[in-house]
């Protein structure tokens, strides 16, 4: 059984940082393209940052997040991370992990083939 687990959400004033964590299990993901996603009340699903996992190549991110977001992953723990830091907000969202079949990232939800629970990060102003 796939799985991907998110974890390190929480309350944060706005200025700090979190990092959030995906662990996945039930299968290798040495080849799929791993995304972060985010959903705010009454918003549609959006792409935040984006990696293929191996191959190298450069990481895809929004705008809204250049410079301020990191996507990262270790082949070797199956795990995608996304340090957040300036936060502020608009931020404030459900965040999604997902994996998406190689070898391409792409904006587009129903792309995506495994999706973990969401981890609720809330910036306070």
């Amino acid at each position: 059984q796939v799985q991907l687990v998110e974890s390190g959400g929480g309350l944060v004033q706005a200025g700090g940082s979190l990092r959030l964590s995906c662990a996945a299990s039930g299968r290798t993901f040495s080849s799929y393209a791993m995304g972060w996603f985010r959903q705010a009340p009454g918003k549609e699903r959006e792409l935040v940052a984006a990696i293929r996992w191996s191959g190298g190549g450069s990481a895809y991110y929004a705008d809204s997040v250049k410079g301020r977001f990191t996507i990262s992953r270790d082949n070797a723990k199956n795990s995608v991370y996304l340090q957040m830091n300036s936060l502020k907000p608009e931020d404030t969202a459900i965040y999604y992990c997902a994996a998406k079949r190689p070898p391409y990232y792409s904006d587009y939800v129903a792309l995506y083939d495994y999706w973990g629970q969401g981890t609720q990060v809330t910036v306070s102003s």
